[in-house]
């Protein structure tokens, strides 16, 4: 597939755009500040709290939204999925579960910088996070057979992932290409020269018709 560049107000996506790269980075309410050693804390469990994160990333508090986003991005920075799968708000002296819908962050921007081997998918979460796809933040890519759509998803922190909202993923599959693995061809999203797979090329070609 050819690139292209957006223009949507959600994505300023662009090879070699490193003013914009900036920029987001700028809006990122934590950026530089970094988030507490959550999973360096044993703290004991205390329950579980009337949280949920719902899969649009809006916060609810006893069924309430919580609508301070200074207070959200407090309570983020303190998130941590643990082995068991849930996930929870430590401190060092405890630990509360709270329900997640789908994924506790949400990837709201995305930027693209370099090309080839070199470009880099740079993302803004809803929280602040901003982090750059690659060996360490790895995506996946889940194919919702049932309703034909695709969710991707983006490692931040620990076992902690963001959902990319569906207007990024529209620029997402504009910087995606063709790319043989094992012997298939395969539609993939490349990043820091790491391929991530998506769905199969025939597959993709399916869908668009």
């Amino acid at each position: 597939m050819d690139k292209k560049t957006s223009n949507s107000p959600s994505s300023l996506s662009g090879a070699g755009d490193t003013a914009s790269l900036e920029a987001m980075i700028a809006r990122a309410a934590r950026s530089g500040k970094g988030v507490p050693p959550v999973d360096r804390w044993n703290p004991p469990f205390c329950g579980d709290l009337d949280m949920e994160i719902r899969a649009d990333g809006t916060w609810f508090y006893m069924g309430t939204p919580i609508g301070r986003p200074a207070l959200v991005q407090l309570f983020s920075s303190v998130l941590r999925k643990d082995e068991d799968g849930k996930t929870y708000l430590v401190t060092p002296v405890e630990k509360v579960g709270i329900r997640v819908e789908d994924a506790p962050f949400l990837a709201v921007e995305m930027v693209v910088t370099g090309e080839g081997d070199a470009q880099a998918l740079t993302f803004r979460t809803n929280v602040g996070d901003v982090v750059e796809a690659g060996p360490e933040h790895e995506m996946r890519f889940v194919d919702q057979r049932d309703t034909g759509g695709l969710k991707p998803y983006l490692h931040v922190r620990g076992r902690l992932e963001a959902l990319v909202a569906r207007s990024v993923l529209y620029d997402l599959v504009e910087v995606g290409e063709e790319v043989e693995i094992d012997g298939r061809v395969m539609f993939a999203i490349r990043s820091r020269g790491t391929v991530f797979p998506v769905m199969p090329a025939d597959a993709l070609h399916r869908l668009s018709q």
